[in-house]
């Protein structure tokens, strides 16, 4: 069959619906025109029927037929300048024009084809068929347009772009949002600055945001509540098969063209957000639009089975067909959701810093509880302490950070996200995950708290964890941490005075029954250190309660004696990687450095006295190797500047010429035996001295 026989015959074709077969078939034909054709006006006529072929657009998933018209124009512009390229290298070049696979030139088919690209179909259609185009010039390398070529695609897509963004809001349909976004994800990376400036950001910000939360992308997250359904409890553990009918949804998802490049959508988004023409109130409905799906998103796991399940011991109560194949592609979506969720975020921050209406409009407050409450609804994905990205802890800080400075949005925040039950720790490790996030958050916020606001929003729910048993886990021991850390917070702002009064010594003995069970010994040290810097000058509490500090100290010292010499297990604080690596520790030799770690916070009249002391208990250590760890520590607080200069003096006293030296590396005098490993060979030592 001849060319124009066959284009007659495909014509023909596209003025009726077939079945999927027959509409595969009219895609290669269209493909093999595209690419053979030798008449200009006949492109131009196959692609103006094309964008408006009911065997084409009626099909029931229409942004696949997007997908597969990007797909063919793409292929047919790779063909067309790859067949130019090779007859150029055979045939040596006419002046007029280098001849392509259908006997025309690339530039004279791409504007043939572009042509077709008429009213007679909607210019979201259009850019369909630019991108494509595009995209499959550019895969043929930097020769491939000339600049001319280039700057008249880009000035048509980018003219596309804003005539079908104004023509939207007048469509019923979601399909020419997920055209015209699955476009610009194809293209928007190839296109010069300037080409990217000229779009309409005011109006594409919203658009690419729907199509990505919405049904072409996303589906507003409610594949989370499908795969409940298929979630089977045998025994002790959950299955959740491959073959199941949520598992094929969630693969269909995640092979949708807005969700497998989600990455490069959300770039689109973050430029539109911060671009200069963008509203502000788009900026505003957006960042809406973000809450409601994240919240969306933690109420459809809070329904599912697998959410009683903390990450750690998925192993234990998955089958292993569940844990080789379903679990690990939900995870790999839910974390690529929060990288996009948190990427649009840091843009809306980062725009909000810099434009002056958000402060003057008086907004400034509500977004930041907002973007706080969107890292809230998906900790359950990657939580505060897990993330790793920079972006996430940028956005993260920046929005406590402006919260910070409006204390009555702080409360009413902390209010509006804590538990009814606070004060016990609950069952569901969903819920205790959002405890973590609440602590993590609570912690930033005291000093901008009134004392009776930190002991209800922050004190009260911390204390659930310090008082209560439970079992021992890497989720626990993060909660545990936290709690310390929010504590501690409280008792460092010195307008808390009356609180610290109260809370100090309950405080000092919860740390002191929490370790080692429930406390690791790095957060035993790290809190109690606090403890005595805020029981110290120049806190106001020194002046009134000057006895505090020196109190806790013979709490420690007095433990010592009978402390448990054998070495600690390692916990979940070492295999994360943050405990001590400096050598084995004990529960004595801990309570030995915890002292140590307290020397320079001491008032002045009570370092020389507490150096002598924590130096004796430093040698109670039996183990030698812990005794060593303990004495490098020493030494370390002596040398390393963390005492000011006036302690520095009184250590370097001690040290030099009051037996300090002896006391902490020899065991003090009268010890030969020790002496003698630290002496020269054939040293001559005076008979009857004292060494």
């Amino acid at each position: 069959m001849s060319v124009d026989r066959l284009l007659t015959t495909v014509l023909g074709l596209y003025r009726d619906v077939h079945d999927e077969v027959k509409t595969q078939q009219i895609f290669n034909t269209t493909t093999t025109l595209l690419t053979h054709l030798h008449n200009p006006l006949n492109l131009t006529l196959l692609t103006s029927n094309l964008l408006t072929a009911p065997a084409i657009w009626h099909r029931p998933d229409p942004l696949a037929t997007c997908y597969r018209v990007i797909s063919i124009y793409h292929t047919a512009a790779r063909h067309i300048y790859k067949s130019e390229r090779d007859r150029s290298r055979s045939t040596p070049p006419t002046p007029s024009a280098q001849t392509g696979g259908g006997g025309v030139a690339t530039e004279t088919w791409v504007r043939a084809v572009v042509k077709g690209a008429d009213d007679r179909s909607p210019r979201w259609k259009h850019l369909l068929v630019l991108a494509g185009i595009l995209t499959g010039l550019e895969a043929g390398g930097e020769d491939a347009m000339s600049h001319g070529l280039k700057h008249l695609l880009e000035g048509a897509i980018v003219t596309a772009a804003n005539l079908a963004l104004g023509e939207l809001p007048k469509e019923s349909e979601p399909l020419p949002t997920g055209a015209l976004a699955l476009s610009l994800t194809y293209t928007f990376h190839m296109l010069s600055e300037s080409s990217r400036a000229s779009i309409n950001c005011n109006l594409l910000a919203p658009v690419a945001a729907a199509a990505l939360l919405g049904e072409a992308g996303l589906s507003g997250g409610l594949f989370l509540g499908a795969i409940d359904v298929d979630v089977r409890q045998t025994g002790e553990q959950f299955v959740w098969s491959e073959h199941s009918p949520s598992f094929l949804h969630l693969r269909q998802l995640m092979a949708k063209p807005l969700v497998s490049s989600m990455g490069a959508l959300v770039k689109i988004i973050a430029y539109a957000v911060g671009h200069p023409n963008a509203q502000p109130t788009k900026v505003l409905r957006l960042q809406d639009d973000l809450v409601a799906f994240t919240q969306r998103l933690l109420q459809q796991w809070q329904a599912n089975k697998l959410s009683e399940l903390e990450p750690s011991e998925a192993h234990v109560y998955l089958t292993h067909e569940t844990l080789r194949t379903t679990w690990p592609v939900l995870w790999q979506l839910l974390k690529k959701i929060t990288f996009a969720g948190v990427t649009v975020l840091h843009a809306i921050t980062q725009r909000s810093l810099l434009d002056g209406y958000f402060k003057s409009a008086g907004v400034t407050a509500p977004l930041a509880v907002k973007s706080l409450n969107i890292f809230r609804s998906l900790s359950f994905i990657s939580s505060p302490h897990a993330s790793e990205f920079q972006i996430y802890k940028f956005t993260y800080l920046a929005s406590i950070d402006t919260l910070v400075q409006f204390p009555e949005a702080c409360s009413a925040f902390l209010q509006s996200i804590k538990r009814p039950d606070s004060g016990v720790i609950p069952a569901h490790p969903l819920d205790r995950t959002l405890d973590l996030c609440y602590l993590s958050f609570a912690e930033h916020l005291p000093l901008n708290l009134p004392p009776e606001a930190c002991d209800a929003l922050i004190v009260q729910p911390a204390m659930a964890y310090l008082t209560q048993a439970a079992p021992v886990s890497g989720r626990m021991v993060e909660l545990f941490e936290s709690a310390h850390s929010a504590i501690l917070s409280v008792l460092s702002c010195p307008h808390n005075g009356d609180l610290i009064v109260k809370l100090a010594p309950f405080y000092s003995e919860t740390l002191f029954t929490s370790f080692p069970k429930h406390i690791s010994p790095r957060q035993f040290r790290l809190a109690f250190k606090t403890m005595i810097q805020i029981l110290s000058p120049p806190f106001p509490i020194a002046a009134t309660h000057p006895n505090f500090a020196e109190t806790l100290l013979e709490m420690v010292r007095f433990r010592i004696t009978a402390a448990n010499p054998a070495p600690l297990p390692p916990g979940p604080d070492a295999a994360a990687g943050r405990e001590d690596a400096a050598g084995p520790v004990s529960e004595q030799s801990t309570l030995v450095m915890t002292l140590i770690d307290s020397l320079p916070f001491l008032p002045l009249h009570m370092v020389e006295d507490w150096m002598t002391w924590a130096a004796e208990s430093l040698n109670e250590i039996q183990d030698r190797a812990m005794r060593e760890v303990a004495q490098r520590r020493y030494v370390e607080i002596l040398d390393s500047g963390e005492m000011d200069v006036e302690r520095a003096a009184i250590g370097v006293a001690w040290w030099g010429s009051k037996g300090g030296r002896q006391l902490v590396l020899f065991g003090g005098p009268g010890k030969p035996s020790d002496q003698q490993q630290f002496m020269m060979s054939g040293a001559i030592v005076e008979e009857g001295s004292k060494l």
